[in-house]
């Protein structure tokens, strides 16, 4: 028997199956996007306008994420408040604290929070709905995993309830323009607790980082849709709350002792900032049969790279001995141009000889044994003089674009390769 073919209109598409479509949607050449700025709302901290790209911009939402007790409700109340002093009121959700308790907190900050109007109601549909009202400026939210949406049946903190709470902050800042800050737990492994659609549905997403052992404190951004992901803020943290530091250069050089053996300095970039960050080295037999390689601040497939290229370039005996390497003020030393300044510390760490204290290092380190030219040589160069080095070694290859002038204050000195960089760190002042 013949089949019928199905009659128009027949089933859930049109005719012959074929699914209906809505209206088009309205579509726009990109060419004629409009290209003005995005106005931003200044968070009253330099450190923290420089991470998020110049300012809080309307309508962004920003995931703050750090370690218990490392200063992530401190940081959010202290911008609250120095926003609220510059372009109106300010709501903060406090799902975690009593207002007696953020007073006390903000007494103690030294914040009189005029105009920071505290919701403790860990109810959120409640706590936009205040902001709304009040017109603010600036929401933030601590934390993403104490507040709740009464619809949702599940209890806070839960992968379902964190979903359709950040949904709906992203919601209110989309249609308000009102930019929101969000803290936010981590897990044991470092990690944002929670779905990861909790940073996709962001649009920046900063670690506040540090030990409580220690004062000062970084800001870095891991995804951000309006500026880049290679700045970081540099706060310490002090009786009186949160205090930028503004000169980290000296930060990382503060505690440098006489010269040691295994100690080097790089002329690094942070972003568009140049930074000066002390690379330390340890070389010893190894105390468990087989040689280690520890790296704290440094990738460690970097390091096994470099290792193999002093191994065999230079002659460094390292391979059969334990190899530990850290940068100083808890940097991270991620581009290639700090590969010059961890094989010298590494070399002079295996000869048990101070390199010169007054050098400094530029450079990225082949497997052939060459230093290869880098970028923003005149910023690193420049901030080396700043901070008293009288010689700096740079890649040969960089002198063409480095241009002939120098800086004043500072020699240059040039290598070609890898030998070349280790015979003039660890020579004799006396010698040549």
């Amino acid at each position: 028997m013949r089949e019928s073919e199905p009659a128009e209109g027949d089933g859930p598409g049109g005719p012959l199956g074929v699914p209906r479509l809505p209206a088009p949607a309205h579509a726009t050449a990109l060419s004629d996007a409009e290209t003005t700025d995005v106005p931003r709302v200044a968070s009253g901290m330099a450190e923290m306008d420089r991470v998020l790209g110049g300012g809080l911009v309307d309508g962004a939402v920003t995931l703050l994420g750090g370690d218990p007790g490392i200063g992530k409700s401190t940081l959010l109340l202290q911008t609250l408040d120095a926003v609220s002093r510059t372009s109106g009121p300010v709501v903060y959700i406090s799902a975690e604290e009593s207002t007696r308790q953020v007073r006390l907190r903000a007494d103690r900050l030294g914040i009189r929070g005029e105009q920071v109007l505290v919701v403790t109601d860990p109810d959120l549909p409640a706590g936009l709905s205040r902001a709304a009202e009040a017109e603010a400026v600036l929401v933030g939210v601590d934390s993403i995993q104490a507040v709740r949406c009464p619809e949702v049946d599940a209890a806070p903190g839960s992968i379902q309830q964190i979903r359709e709470c950040t949904s709906l902050i992203v919601g209110f800042a989309k249609t308000r323009g009102v930019p929101a800050i969000i803290t936010g737990h981590v897990t044991k492994d470092g990690g944002l607790a929670g779905p990861k659609s909790l940073e996709h549905i962001v649009d920046t997403v900063l670690y506040f980082e540090g030990t409580t052992d220690h004062a000062y404190r970084i800001v870095r951004a891991v995804k951000n849709r309006f500026g880049s992901t290679d700045e970081v803020g540099i706060f310490e943290m002090r009786d009186a709350g949160l205090v930028e530091v503004p000169n980290p250069s000296a930060l990382c050089l503060s505690d440098r002792p006489e010269p040691v053996a295994g100690c080097a300095v790089v002329a690094g970039m942070q972003g568009s900032r140049p930074l000066l960050v002390e690379v330390q080295s340890l070389v010893s037999e190894p105390q468990f049969g087989s040689a280690r390689r520890v790296s704290s601040g440094i990738d460690g497939n970097r390091l096994a790279l470099i290792l193999a290229a002093l191994e065999r370039r230079v002659g460094v005996a390292v391979a059969t001995r334990d190899v530990f390497v850290s940068a100083s003020g808890g940097m991270r030393l991620a581009e290639p141009a700090a590969d010059l300044a961890i094989a010298l510390s590494v070399a002079s760490a295996s000869a048990g000889r101070a390199g010169r204290a007054t050098w400094c290092m530029i450079g990225e380190v082949s497997l052939t044994g060459e230093i290869r030219a880098v970028a923003h040589l005149r910023q690193r160069v420049g901030e080396a003089a700043r901070m008293g080095f009288a010689y700096v070694l740079v890649p040969t290859q960089n002198l063409e674009s480095f241009g002939l002038s120098g800086i004043a204050g500072i020699r240059i000195v040039p290598v070609d390769s890898l030998s070349d960089a280790v015979e003039r760190f660890l020579a004799r002042p006396t010698e040549t």
